[in-house]
């Protein structure tokens, strides 16, 4: 079976990485590693940069006469903090009005996994996201709201383990009226999971 292609400078960054924190990327167990790290960014973790969104979305829009809130809520996500390379990953709950138009309920996640899957600061991710579905639907109202643990202040930095990170957006009629953004934040309200 033949090797997915890899950058081969992207394979010699990981080599000279594993030369410089003191290994012997020659050892046995460390003989295929910068292929492997290679692929696992070019092919899995950062693949979100070569995403189309109209191409993602591939015109499942649709017109329909609904006008109350659709919620898609605890999509999971891992991404890679721009800062240290480092993963966080949590989930996204994701809400937006029509207003005469939907979308194929699985390009919400696949949108998500988009702008998830580059280098990202959680800030931007939640922004990307709402920002899409309010360009791409023209909805009354987008609501984006994330939870994340970030591996950077877990594993290095402060070391608090249960610290999580929220971030919303709230557009249109989420940022204008109360009644209907405390309707989704009483929706995406939830009993305990791993991140808490």
């Amino acid at each position: 079976m033949s090797r997915i292609k890899v950058s081969k400078k992207l394979e010699e960054a990981v080599r000279v990485i594993l030369e410089e924190v003191g290994e012997d990327p020659q050892r046995e167990g460390l003989l295929d590693t910068p292929y492997r790290v290679a692929k696992m960014l070019q092919h899995e973790l950062l693949t979100g940069y070569q995403v189309d969104i109209d191409e993602l979305i591939n015109n499942a829009i649709f017109e329909e006469d609904y006008d109350e809130m659709v919620i898609v809520r605890d999509i999971d996500f891992y991404s890679m903090c721009e800062h240290h390379l480092i993963p966080f990953f949590g989930v996204v709950h994701v809400a937006y009005i029509p207003d005469g138009r939907i979308i194929g309920l699985s390009k919400i996640p696949r949108i998500v996994d988009a702008f998830a899957r580059r280098l990202q600061v959680q800030e931007r991710l939640t922004t990307q996201i709402a920002n899409t579905l309010w360009e791409k639907l023209k909805p009354k109202g987008v609501a984006v709201v994330i939870e994340a643990i970030h591996l950077c202040s877990v594993m290095r930095g402060v070391k608090k383990p249960r610290n999580k990170m929220v971030t919303s957006a709230m557009l249109g009629v989420f940022r204008e009226d109360i009644r209907t953004r405390n309707e989704f934040m009483n929706h995406i309200v939830r009993k305990p999971t791993f991140l808490d």
